[in-house]
């Protein structure tokens, strides 16, 4: 009985959009989230190019309904993205092991997503 409830407890962590670690929000692969400065009223300003290198938390079949501070928006491309506290959510293509932050301040308007 024990063995199916701790099989049973990774599928429902993974229907939660991000987790905390470290005072930051992370994916479930343990990569760091970030917000977007120009992102303004639940809108992504970051498409096309930027979007080659900020991909968006995107909401996957299996995700939980949004609740408290977490929110679904629309992208342009029809794609709904996770945002927290109204701010779209991205990972970095340059972060390439769980937990770094190279992305942080990146050109002034990127920054660690935190609750």
């Amino acid at each position: 009985m024990a063995l199916s409830v701790a099989l049973a407890l990774p599928a429902m962590a993974s229907a939660q959009p991000a987790m905390e670690k470290d005072g930051k929000w992370v994916d479930h692969a343990g990569m760091t989230l970030y917000t977007f400065d120009k992102d303004a009223d639940g809108k992504s300003m970051c498409t096309d190019a930027c979007e080659q290198n900020w991909p968006p938390l995107l909401v996957k079949a299996d995700d939980k309904a949004a609740e408290g501070k977490w929110t679904v928006i629309e992208r342009a491309d029809g794609k709904k993205q996770w945002a927290y506290d109204g701010k779209p959510l991205y990972t970095f293509v340059k972060d390439k092991k769980a937990g770094e932050t190279t992305g942080d301040g990146m050109k002034d308007v990127w920054h660690v997503a935190k609750p």
